[in-house]
């Protein structure tokens, strides 16, 4: 009687569990600063007392919160979040696509980014948007420059209340920063405190941005230097990398200052826009974890290159999200996309041209294995990733790259793996002839 046996032992339950370990090296390799293995006794600190907790995790939380949304007027938008690296989410958001009447032809969209703590974050999320009504700014008969004045007003009576509550009810030592939107009939009102960002694509690029408030900007260094303060390793005295804020009232304790000129500032920069139907396509507006990993410029082509090809806003969101992981983003993501009826449509002939690419991507992921193994060597995924890299593909999507089809290259490999497996060759082995036991009395 002769068996058959496959020249390889793995099976492929464990061959599924190298897999994910191979993508996991992956994400290693893509991420700025990834987790790494700790020596024994490393969580102590030289005095052999314990170290204070990591603000990191040592696997992302890749689970996403996501909405969607629209008007009624030919605007729609989505929103998701996602904790990534971080040990805790502080990220907090608003969505409103119509305010209450008679603001009903309003919207209003704000990201807060909460640090060192999310208290502010969360409680600006459910209250900043009463205080610029408070303010009556707000009109059908809109005045811009009223409605600046309003808002700017709003943030100093809203910092001020929590500067009471948090006296009052012993608050965490949080702040937040705010990136808002308020879109009337006739114009965009950009609302900006800190590092959180709000972008507008019109006509196919970028139009505007809002400027991050950073200590090392020479306007903002003056303010903290006045205040009695110091901007070192490019953070307010050492310690907050922004220098605008809601919260972080431990920075606002100087008398003799007003509350605009405090070490760290709650007043918002207010910028109008007037509308064009035709022209504006979308905006974006997002926490510096996604900044801090892609460009105004990178992020604009992106969004335009998914919009031809996808028509769920909530999946283009989480790929910019996914997008900003992979590209080393080590902080709690959030973006808001907001599209105008003049923004990209969905397009037979880029739908067409994404197959094409995905095809070309597998027969590539294939290739370069069938290269690898030629050479007797074991092809591992971040090896063919890095291959993958440096063929210079045509037709990836702009701002995203290779990085940005993980999934399809990802499932490429899977394939061709399992497939290369089933073709391996098979080892004959003869068994031995079982004895008689009764011819050997």
């Amino acid at each position: 009687m002769r068996t058959a046996r496959r020249a390889s032992n793995v099976e492929v339950p464990s061959f599924l569990r190298q897999l994910a370990k191979e993508t996991e090296k992956m994400v290693t390799f893509f991420f700025k600063g990834g987790p790494r293995e700790r020596d024994a006794g490393e969580d102590r600190d030289a005095d052999g007392e314990d170290a204070a907790p990591s603000p990191y995790l040592d696997r992302p939380v890749l689970e996403k919160v996501v909405a969607e949304g629209g008007c009624g007027r030919g605007t729609s938008y989505a929103v998701a979040s996602m904790q990534g690296w971080r040990s805790s989410m502080e990220d907090a958001h608003t969505c409103l696509p119509a305010l209450k009447a008679p603001l009903a032809a309003w919207s209003y969209y704000a990201v807060f980014d909460g640090h060192a703590g999310s208290s502010v974050a969360q409680y600006c999320s459910r209250n900043l948007l009463d205080h610029i009504l408070a303010s009556g700014a707000l009109r059908e008969e809109e005045d811009p420059e009223e409605v600046k004045e309003g808002v700017g007003s709003a943030f100093l009576a809203l910092d001020s209340h929590m500067h009471q509550l948090t006296r009052r009810d012993d608050w965490e030592r949080s702040g937040s920063t705010a990136a808002a939107i308020l879109i009337s009939p006739h114009h965009l009102y950009f609302i900006n405190c800190g590092d959180s960002r709000t972008l507008l694509c019109r006509d196919g690029a970028v139009a505007f941005y809002t400027e991050d408030h950073k200590p090392c900007n020479p306007r903002e260094r003056e303010r903290i230097q006045n205040a009695g303060g110091s901007v070192t390793l490019q953070r307010v005295n050492g310690s907050l990398a922004v220098s605008r804020a809601l919260g972080d009232f431990t920075f606002k304790e100087v008398g003799w200052r007003p509350q605009t000129e405090q070490l760290v500032s709650p007043e918002p920069e207010v910028y109008e826009m007037e509308r064009s139907a035709d022209r504006d396509e979308f905006l974006i507006l997002a926490c510096d974890g996604v900044w801090d990993a892609i460009g105004n410029e990178e992020l604009c082509a992106f969004v335009r290159s998914r919009l031809v090809v996808c028509e769920d806003l909530r999946e283009i969101c989480c790929q910019v999200l996914d997008l900003c992981l992979y590209k080393g983003s080590l902080d709690n993501m959030s973006i808001i996309l907001v599209c105008f009826p003049g923004a990209p449509q969905l397009s037979q002939k880029a739908l067409q041209e994404e197959a094409a690419l995905e095809k070309q991507i597998d027969l590539t992921v294939g290739e370069i294995i069938a290269l690898i193994r030629s050479r007797n060597e074991d092809p591992d995924l971040l090896y063919v990733i890095k291959f993958l890299t440096a063929e210079n593909l045509e037709g990836l999507p702009p701002g995203g790259g290779v990085i940005s089809k993980r999934d399809c290259i990802i499932a490429a490999y899977q394939k061709h793996i399992l497939a290369g497996k089933s073709q391996e060759p098979m080892d004959v082995v003869q068994e031995e002839p079982e004895k008689d036991s009764s011819s050997s009395e």
